[in-house]
C-alpha cells in the first residue's frame, strides 16, 4: 500500500515539473517571437542624457547644458533599443533551455513509474 502511494506521489510530482517546464517553454517561444519592448520613450532617453551631462554647482543650480546631437542622438536610442531586445531574446532562449530540461528530466521518470503501477495492476 505505502509503495503504490509512494508511487503515485511520484508520478504526481513529475507530472507537475513536467507541465510547469512546457510552460516554461512556451513563455520563452512568446518571448523570442514577441520581445518586450523597451520601456524608455525617445523623449525620456533624451532627458535623461542631458541630465547626466548636466553640470550643477554646490548650490544645485545648472551650470552649463550640453549639446546634443540630434541625429547622434537617435542613433545611439535605436542602437540601445536594438540591444535590449537582442538581450531579451538571449534570455528567452536560455529560459527555453531551462524548459526544456524541465520537460525531458522528469518525463522518463513519470514514464517509468507509470509502467510499473500499469504492470502492478495485471
Amino acid at each position: 500500500m505505502i509503495r503504490v502511494v509512494y508511487y503515485y506521489l511520484i508520478l504526481f510530482m513529475t507530472l507537475m515539473m513536467t507541465i510547469g517546464g512546457s510552460v516554461a517553454a512556451f513563455m520563452a517561444i512568446a518571448d523570442i517571437v514577441s520581445p518586450p519592448s523597451y520601456y524608455h520613450s525617445y523623449i525620456e532617453y533624451q532627458e535623461m542624457k542631458i541630465a547626466n551631462k548636466t553640470k550643477y554647482n554646490d548650490q544645485g543650480e545648472a551650470i552649463s547644458t550640453p549639446e546634443i546631437n540630434e541625429e547622434e542622438l537617435r542613433e545611439e536610442y535605436n542602437l540601445v533599443v536594438a540591444q535590449d531586445k537582442e538581450r531579451n531574446k538571449e534570455r528567452a532562449w536560455n529560459t527555453l533551455i531551462k524548459g526544456f530540461g524541465w520537460i525531458v528530466i522528469p518525463l522518463p521518470i513519470f514514464i517509468f513509474y507509470q509502467r510499473k503501477i500499469r504492470n502492478n495492476q495485471e
